[in-house]
């Protein structure tokens, strides 16, 4: 099995320089006008360009909104320095959502894109996550 991320955007461009930006991504493949392949995270994130306003799935009455939005879906970035990753995401664009706060196992950021996505910053400290692992 493999795991790819897809990601709405309504402005490619955009998109492309602010995950690569923020990320250090890199430009895979384009697929035209449709989309791009973003390189260098353990999986590939793809970047599909789909207008505001457009149907989310056919079978819906929902619409695609880029105004912040919940998903029980999100992205967590670990990096090594949280409070500079923060920095560098709200100078490309990104929204912190709540100041960094530090738990057993390390810091977290809870962040929007530009595009309304919430992902999170994590800064493991100690063993991370074994910290308060059964």
């Amino acid at each position: 099995m493999n795991l790819l991320i897809n990601l709405d955007v309504p402005d490619l461009d955009r998109g492309i320089r602010f995950y690569t930006s923020v990320f250090g991504l890199a430009v895979g493949r384009r697929f035209g006008a449709a989309g791009v392949e973003l390189l260098g995270a353990p999986v590939a994130i793809y970047l599909l360009q789909k207008d505001s306003g457009t149907p989310a799935v056919p079978a819906s009455t929902q619409h695609r909104s880029y105004e912040r939005h919940w998903t029980p879906v999100h992205l967590d970035f670990v990096v090594d320095d949280i409070d500079a990753a923060v920095d560098k995401a709200i100078s490309c664009g990104a929204k912190l959502e709540q100041p960094v706060a530090t738990q057993k196992w390390g810091r977290l950021a809870l962040m929007a894109d530009p595009f309304g996505h919430g992902f999170c910053l994590l800064q493991f400290l100690g063993r991370g996550y074994d910290e308060i692992a059964d």
